[in-house]
C-alpha cells in the first residue's frame, strides 16, 4: 500500500553544523531487560545501571533518538519498583528544552495505537528534547486484560513512542513512521514480538504486508526493527 506524506511545519535542528543538518543521528539499544534480578542484592542494579549508561550517551553524543529493540522489560508484568525507576530515568534524561532536529511526515494515527496518537515531543504539555521509540519483546509484549503491555503504561505517560503493535497478529500490517531531517528520510518500520509459529504462518499465508512511502520510494532508508527468536 501506498502510505500519504502529512506536510509538517519546518523548523531547525539543534546542530550548528550545516551537513549535521542532513545527518539523523540514532542510537540504537535492545534487550535491556530491566528488572532482571532485582532482588539480588549484588546484581540487583546492573539493568538500572546499563541503561542509565545509554541514556547519558545518547544526551553526550546528542542523538536525534533512541531506539529500542524490544525486551525494555525482563518481566511481562514488571513489578512497581521496576516500574518507578524506569520513569524516573527516562524524565530525568529526555525532558528538556533542546529542540528536536527531525520531522514525521507520516500518517501518525497508523504509526502509534494508543488514543493520543501522536509522537511525544509534538505534545505541547510535554518538554521533551531525547525521543525514544520502542517495540516490544517476547518479555514485554501484551496480554490479559485490555492486551496492554508495560510499554503501553510509557506510552500513555508520555515517555516514549510505541510503535510495530499489531491489532491483528493473523493479518499483519506495518505502517513505516516517515522521519525527514534536511535532505534525509529515513522509513522506520516496526514489528514488536508475535510467536514464532503463528508469524511464520503468516509470512506463508502472505499475511504480513508492509506499506511504503506513497511518493518517491526509492529516496527512503528503510529500516526495520524486529524481535523474534527465530524464523
Amino acid at each position: 500500500d501506498a502510505l500519504p506524506i502529512c506536510p509538517r511545519p519546518e523548523f531547525s535542528g539543534s546542530s550548528s553544523s550545516t551537513s549535521d543538518s542532513n545527518i539523523l543521528k540514532i542510537l540504537v539499544a535492545t534487550d535491556n531487560h530491566l528488572g532482571f534480578r532485582e532482588r539480588d542484592r549484588i546484581r540487583g542494579d546492573d539493568s538500572f545501571t546499563a541503561f542509565e549508561e545509554i541514556l547519558k550517551l545518547a544526551r553526550e553524543k546528542e542523538v536525534d533518538f533512541l531506539l529500542l529493540g524490544g525486551d525494555l522489560f525482563h518481566e511481562n508484568k514488571p513489578s512497581r519498583s521496576t516500574l518507578h525507576r524506569t520513569m524516573e530515568l527516562f524524565r530525568t534524561y529526555c525532558f528538556g528544552d533542546r529542540p528536536v532536529g527531525f520531522q514525521i511526515v507520516s500518517d501518525q494515527t497508523l504509526n502509534f495505537k494508543n488514543r493520543f496518537s501522536t509522537v511525544n515531543y509534538e505534545d505541547p504539555n510535554f518538554n521533551i528534547d531525547l525521543p525514544v521509540f520502542c517495540i516490544h519483546g517476547n518479555h514485554d509484549d501484551p496480554g490479559g486484560e485490555g492486551n496492554l503491555s508495560a510499554i503501553d503504561i510509557l506510552s500513555v505517560s508520555n515517555f516514549i513512542n510505541y510503535f510495530g503493535r499489531s491489532e491483528n497478529v493473523d493479518d499483519v500490517e506495518v505502517y513505516p513512521i516517515l522521519l525527514h531531517k534536511g535532505t534525509t528520510k529515513v522509513a522506520l518500520f516496526g514489528l514488536g514480538n508475535i510467536r514464532d509459529e503463528r508469524l511464520h504462518r503468516s509470512f506463508q499465508h502472505k499475511k504480513v504486508k508492509f506499506a511504503r512511502p506513497g511518493q518517491d520510494q526509492d529516496d527512503w532508508f528503510n529500516i526495520l526493527v524486529l524481535h523474534q527468536n527465530r524464523y
